[in-house]
């Protein structure tokens, strides 16, 4: 009986000594090695591209699986990352790490392996023993648990393209999409949001008859407008509102037009293809890819390359585009985004100070009706920056409005003083048609004469240049009407001392 003991409490502690060392995990491993030279196993890759450098859909669903597994705890090297939320740590499988996953008596291992050209792939092994009753239901069950997964964390992520030189044939790198924008807190016509929304809820419906009349299953926008009018916003929203990941396609970094047919390729359904400023790459072509290039990436052969896709362009102008980028089945809604009008001023007054109404709301609406012209952009950086005083907010607005307006009033008096010297040069030599039948004018004529007087001026060829310039600068409808009347009296009191001298003359 001692002597039992004698051999049985060493051995206890040799064991506990055994645990705290690396002694044990060796023996393991080498009891696994030699595990697996008594049984013959069947290997499968799962690269991460197919043959056509298209994203292999399986790979990002094992990726997911494995990571999700409580086994990535235990592999000999596993990265740290934070998720989308602060206090959230992922745990995820590091290259050229091999875990083990256990599936109805089977034991399936997995490798992260990546080459020399940057290309990574998952190697599934699984003893032939168990190939046959176990794979086909363990590749199902890992679909279901990516479903799983996908439905928790419901994350939305950002794609930005980048040079394939730098990271192998790999077009994308993202990252999480954490805009607030909803449909709610986009400033724009209730009617048009209205709208935008019914035709996405449609459209997400709408496989079976996109199908049916022989269609690619996608939607085209475009956004049009000055800058700082909220088309990214919109952008943003409409993602937050289909739960799609975003793919932003920079043109400048895109090197020729097969690198763009690339970047299709390589992004996934259910997904928005952002192209902004595609006007400034159209017009200044700014960029290596050609004009055709871009109208067949936007409604071509590889367009079909995957579906439930939306393809948003932004433009700051339409109008000197050509009108083949314009045309249905390229562009299936045009929205356009003005700048801000007192309406939309109401909104971001509302959504950002919290008021329905003020007392200087009415100045502000007649600054609007006077010509001021400011972004939404502008007015709602002004009320972010005021939020704790709304009345200081509305002040710096009715001031940025009045330095913003399209006519100055201080510049007015020197516009009239320019036409009335221009009017003076030009019709020094020349006489009214009107004084060779009478040396007067009467009374009751000088209506009907200040009124053609005034179109003479208008049609005058040194006056022309001046009204053109009154034009561009965008005078409001009652501001050319005063000037117009002005202009008139100009020209009758010029034309009365005329006719005195030339009384004066004849006899």
């Amino acid at each position: 009986m001692y002597l039992y003991l004698l051999v049985i409490i060493p051995l206890c502690f040799l064991v506990k000594f055994l645990s705290k060392t690396s002694l044990l995990h060796i023996i393991k491993k080498w009891l696994r090695l030699l595990e697996d030279k008594c049984y013959v196993y069947q290997f499968y890759k799962v690269p991460q591209f197919n043959h056509n450098m298209q994203e292999n859909q399986l790979y990002r669903k094992i990726s997911t699986y494995l990571n999700s597994l409580p086994c990535v705890e235990n592999s000999d090297f596993t990265n740290l990352l934070s998720g989308n939320k602060p206090s959230d740590i992922n745990l995820v499988l590091d290259t050229n790490q091999k875990i083990a996953d256990d599936f109805l008596g089977a034991r399936i291992f997995w490798i992260n392996e990546k080459d020399e050209n940057g290309l990574k792939s998952f190697v599934l092994k699984i003893r032939r023993t168990d190939k046959r009753r176990s794979l086909r239901p363990y590749l199902q069950h890992i679909h279901s648990k990516f479903d799983e997964v996908e439905q928790r964390r419901k994350e939305v992520r950002l794609f930005v393209n980048i040079n394939g030189e730098f990271n192998g044939n790999r077009q994308w790198i993202s990252v999480p999409f954490t805009h607030p924008a909803t449909f709610d807190t986009v400033v724009m016509e209730q009617d048009v949001k209205n709208k935008v929304k019914a035709d996405l809820e449609t459209f997400l419906k709408s496989k079976q008859h996109y199908n049916r009349i022989g269609r690619i299953w996608k939607r085209n926008y475009l956004l049009y407008g000055p800058s700082g009018t909220g088309k990214s916003t919109f952008i943003s929203a409409i993602a937050n509102f289909l739960s799609y990941d975003v793919y932003n396609i920079d043109l400048s970094k895109v090197t020729d037009s097969s690198d763009l047919k690339l970047l299709l390729l390589q992004s996934t359904s259910k997904s928005l293809i952002v192209m902004e400023d595609l006007d400034m790459y159209l017009c200044n072509n700014s960029t290596a890819v050609s004009f055709s290039a871009i109208l067949n990436f936007m409604d071509g052969i590889f367009s079909c390359c995957g579906e439930e896709r939306v393809m948003i362009c932004t433009m700051n102008s339409k109008d000197q585009i050509d009108p083949t980028v314009l045309r249905p089945g390229r562009i299936d809604h045009h929205i356009h985004f003005p700048l801000c009008d007192f309406n939309a001023f109401k909104s971001l007054a509302s959504s950002h100070l919290g008021l329905k109404d003020h007392k200087l709301f009415p100045q502000v609406e007649e600054n609007f009706l006077s010509g001021s012209v400011l972004s939404p952009a502008e007015i709602s950086e002004i009320m972010i920056s005021n939020r704790s005083s709304p009345s200081r907010a509305l002040k710096l607005v009715i001031s940025t409005q009045q330095s913003n307006r399209k006519l100055v009033p201080s510049r007015t008096s020197d516009k009239i003083e320019t036409i009335h010297s221009n009017t003076e040069a030009d019709l020094a030599p020349k006489y009214p048609l009107w004084l060779s039948k009478s040396r007067s004018v009467r009374p009751v004529e000088e209506s009907d004469e200040s009124d053609k007087c005034t179109q003479g001026l208008m049609k005058s060829k040194s006056v022309r240049p001046m009204v053109e310039s009154v034009e561009s600068a965008r005078f409001g409808k009652e501001s050319v009407n005063e000037l117009r009347k002005f202009y008139g009296l100009i020209r009758i009191k010029s034309s009365r001392k005329k006719s005195l001298d030339f009384d004066a003359s004849e006899k």
